[in-house]
């Protein structure tokens, strides 16, 4: 199989940052490899920032916000500039095809409409404009008139991973700006090129400057934007090890954060499921984005006497999946978006083969693709639930099948982990859904599929993190609440 290459990354200003409104040069020659994901070339090389480059773009933050005209300006007035944000994505949604596949293994048939998804955010906020209540009217224990009123929370650093960029840029971008914040956006070293898309976009519609500035850094120059003291707020995607480390330091000075961290997320399977249809669903899951999600469905708790059966079904459907070139319109799953990450999602199969589970499917490299991080479909059978497999996040294609004497256990056991990110029911009782989503500690349950939704909120229990994202709930995060208590009403609330 011969895989896409030859292709440049369709970017302007890669060897630049994107700062107070222009595309400055970076303080030092450093620059970080882009590599293809499926061909182990280089993709593209862009500027690696630097402890003077994140501080002109914090400065530059901090001086729109507290400055310029971008938080004095109307939530109606803001919606329009998100949503002329939500039509350059649309524009450049080819682009967004050509660049995620190659930084993360993402299949080319899902990354070219992933702007679309994007656009459609931007366009939400700024459908808040007209609908939230930023101010309203309460009545105060003292006084004469009072206003509960929603501000900006000031200026915001955004670290964003390197699985799913554009879409999580999105969500935290799009409800920022329509608060009045002001943003840093740091692109992971993995993964930046949809933050420079972003920040194109960003100047080609006019934003103010300042208002969103754009680096690429890797961890200690990220440090200090977590730091810095004129960063209000932290929002943060990525490992729960790192987010500890956000959090304490953000708790230092009282900065505001919120995390969105990883999972292990269970799949419950009570007895009345049909299991063909429930491993077909829970194979094809799996395949998005190589497994590399940190709400995916990984660990599958049955009743004992089902256990075989669901992974021989799971077995089966996993073991057929096409691996291969992610601009392939045959292929059904794409490589792992980096060497280290293949290295760690094998060395996790090897742990779990070392603690007694049985490997029912894959643990290898597929053999007919001799370059690209790609890792076959594995299926693990009679995982304990205490084992290495079962409690940490592998991020990568790798099922964990866990026995359970019945419903009960059942529950037990998916609680039975640091993680809340996600989880589901499969059942044909919708009631019975119902009940056992209810006992699960998580912050989303699905019912007979993998199932998240940004639309109305996405976020985790436990350590799976902090505040939530998408929807009415992904914007209070970036709004201060103020209390003002008044001798009368202003002039606007006056009748007549």
């Amino acid at each position: 199989m011969t895989l896409a290459n030859d292709v440049s990354a369709p970017l302007r200003h890669a060897d630049r940052f994107f700062i107070g409104g222009e595309w400055a040069k970076p303080s030092s020659d450093a620059v970080i490899s882009v590599i293809d994901s499926g061909t182990e070339e280089l993709f593209f090389t862009i500027a690696e920032a630097q402890q003077a480059d994140m501080s002109a773009a914090v400065g530059a933050a901090r001086q729109a916000f507290d400055e310029g005209p971008w938080p004095r300006l109307t939530h109606a007035q803001r919606a329009e500039y998100l949503r002329a944000i939500a039509a350059g994505l649309r524009e450049r949604g080819e682009d967004v095809g050509q660049i995620w596949p190659r930084e993360s293994g993402v299949l080319y048939a899902i990354a070219s409409h992933s702007a679309v998804g994007s656009a459609a955010t931007f366009d939400y906020y700024a459908g808040l404009a007209d609908t939230y209540p930023f101010e309203e009217r309460a009545t105060p224990t003292f006084g004469e008139f009072g206003l509960l009123v929603r501000e900006p929370v000031g200026v915001v650093g955004a670290i964003i991973p390197w699985n799913g960029p554009l879409g999580l840029i999105s969500n935290k971008i799009a409800p920022a700006l329509l608060a009045g914040c002001t943003v840093i956006l740091k692109s992971s070293p993995e993964a930046p090129g949809e933050g420079y898309l972003v920040a194109e976009v960003a100047e080609s519609i006019g934003l103010p400057p300042g208002v969103l500035n754009v680096v690429t850094a890797d961890r200690e120059v990220s440090e200090l934007l977590v730091r810095d003291p004129r960063v209000d707020k932290i929002t943060f995607t990525g490992s729960t090890a790192a987010g500890r480390r956000i959090a304490s330091l953000c708790g230092e000075r009282i900065a505001r954060c919120t995390l969105e961290l990883g999972g292990k997320s269970a799949a419950v399977i009570l007895d009345d499921a049909d299991l063909a249809t429930t491993a077909a669903t829970l194979a094809g899951a799996e395949c998005f984005l190589s497994g590399q999600v940190c709400s995916s469905l990984t660990r599958i708790v049955v009743s004992r006497s089902r256990h075989d059966e669901l992974v021989e079904a799971l077995a089966g459907t996993f073991s057929q999946v096409r691996v291969g070139d992610p601009f392939d319109a045959q292929t059904q799953m794409g490589p792992l978006a980096v060497s280290r990450q293949r290295d760690r999602v094998e060395g996790y199969i090897a742990k779990g083969v070392a603690e007694g589970a049985r490997l029912a499917t894959g643990g290898g490299r597929p053999k007919h693709l001799d370059r690209g991080w790609f890792v076959e479909p594995t299926v693990f059978a009679n995982v304990d639930n205490s084992s290495t497999i079962a409690q940490e996040e592998i991020f990568g294609p790798v099922l964990s099948v866990i026995p359970a004497d019945d419903e009960r256990q059942a529950v037990a056991i998916a609680n039975d982990t640091i993680y809340g990110l996600n989880a589901s029911v499969f059942t044909k009782d919708v009631d019975r859904a119902r009940e056992v989503a209810g006992q699960l500690r998580s912050g989303t349950v699905g019912h007979n599929a993998f199932r998240t939704d940004f639309g109305m909120a996405f976020g985790g229990f436990k350590q799976s993190g902090i505040g939530r994202e998408g929807g009415i709930e992904g914007l209070l995060p970036f709004l201060e609440t103020k209390t003002v208590i008044l001798d009368g009403p202003p002039a606007r609330y006056q009748q007549g």
